[in-house]
């Protein structure tokens, strides 16, 4: 694969960013253009420089809008949303939270216009969750009336909300599927506008999300999947443990232990302290690393935040409950379809362990680099991810 970054974070980002053209939630000439401005590791001009491609494309969003042209539109609201998401990988507070304002509100455009135009009804969804709700969205293709399987997509720790299109809606609408995403604690709008943070029993979470979906008269509650991406791929089986009512079920990798790649930044005397419970040590320790490192400082805020936490000890311990138990993975009884992408650098290995473990039905499903479908969730491989994802769903749940 082509190295336009040095900084592994920087070239992740662009290799998502290109993969979404194949569902046009970016285009390659625009990725190539904003990337060429932007120095390797220059957190700041990365920002300005998405931020600047993002509004460009949502300023031809609003002139086709103008022009009655809703498909050129649409299309282009996805494109800025992409592109304003691009910008808040690498934003500090408080501009995170207003570029994500703008990343919704790009979305929400295209949502409205592809309702508008009529080959997909699109509808908003607030689902009862404890004492509050939580957003979530319904893409249809048939008839309102008509009960159909529905796929129920779980994002990521960081995933915006397109990704909701180009994993799973896109690909799932063309074969007759219902999609439903929602925004789970510590994610999105939830995360943004709620303060609501991450939790690792999604049982809890899901649950909810099925009780509102069973009710409504375009669900088959007998043919419900579940697909959970990135740490999805630890929250969907673990919610899929307790939770019976789901025919099949996906993760995109498997992970049985979030917390390791996350002490595996850490050095042995830093395993020590957080051991011991040396909170005070720990911060102190973690306070200087900050400073003399502005990527650690970027990346902690940035995987803090959906924690709802402020100090490192407290992260790094709450990473720990994330792990599921033998138990609970001999507990799932739907069949499970667990991608094994080569070169996995977040979470290598997991999947083979989480497929090993199972007592269902299981497949483990590998990706490979010369296939260019390798990296964490196939990031450039949007095409034959989802051909081969939804073959397996649809051998488990027909139409």
């Amino acid at each position: 694969m082509h190295a336009f970054y040095k900084d592994p974070d920087f070239q992740f980002a662009v290799e998502n960013l290109l993969g979404r053209t194949f569902h046009r939630a970016a285009d390659s000439g625009e990725v190539l253009s904003t990337v060429q401005r932007i120095p390797n590791g220059d957190s700041a001009a990365w920002v300005t420089q998405w931020t600047a491609t993002a509004e460009r494309v949502a300023e031809q969003a609003r002139a086709a809008e103008g022009a009655a042209h809703l498909r050129s539109a649409a299309a282009r609201y996805l494109r800025a949303s992409t592109y304003y998401a691009a910008a808040t990988d690498m934003a500090d507070d408080p501009a995170f939270a207003q570029l994500w304002e703008r990343h919704r509100d790009a979305w929400e455009r295209f949502v409205d216009l592809t309702d508008a135009v009529g080959d997909i009804a699109v509808e908003r969804l607030a689902i009862p969750y404890e004492d509050t709700t939580l957003a979530g969205y319904v893409f249809r293709a048939g008839p309102a009336d008509e009960a159909r399987r529905t796929l129920v997509f779980t994002n990521g720790s960081d995933g915006p909300v397109v990704g909701a299109w180009t994993r799973a809606a896109a690909d799932a609408l063309q074969r007759g599927w219902t999609v439903v995403t929602y925004d789970g604690p510590g994610q999105n709008a939830a995360l943004v506008r709620q303060g609501i943070p991450f939790r690792p029993d999604w049982e809890h979470v899901l649950t909810p999300v099925i009780d509102h979906l069973v009710a409504r008269p375009d669900v088959d509650p007998d043919r419900i999947a579940a697909m959970g991406v990135s740490q999805g791929g630890f929250w969907v089986p673990r919610a899929v443990a307790y939770e019976h009512r789901v025919a099949a079920a996906v993760a995109d990798p498997g992970v049985v232990d979030v917390s390791t790649t996350m002490l595996a930044q850490l050095g042995h005397s830093m395993v020590k302290l957080l051991d011991a419970g040396e909170r005070e040590k720990f911060d102190r320790d973690m306070g200087w690393a900050r400073k003399l490192s502005p990527r650690i400082r970027r990346v902690l805020q940035w995987r803090m935040r959906p924690y709802g936490v402020t100090s490192p000890f407290d992260f790094f311990t709450a990473g720990r409950a994330y792990a599921l138990t033998d138990d609970e993975l001999a507990a799932i009884t739907c069949p499970m379809l667990i991608t094994d992408p080569e070169h996995e650098q977040f979470w290598p290995g997991q999947s083979a362990r989480m497929a090993e473990a199972l007592t269902c039905e299981v497949t483990l499903m590998p990706f490979t680099a010369a296939e260019g479908a390798d990296g964490h969730c196939e990031p450039m491989a949007g095409g034959l991810r989802g051909e081969r994802i939804l073959d397996w769903l649809d051998e488990h749940v027909p139409a």
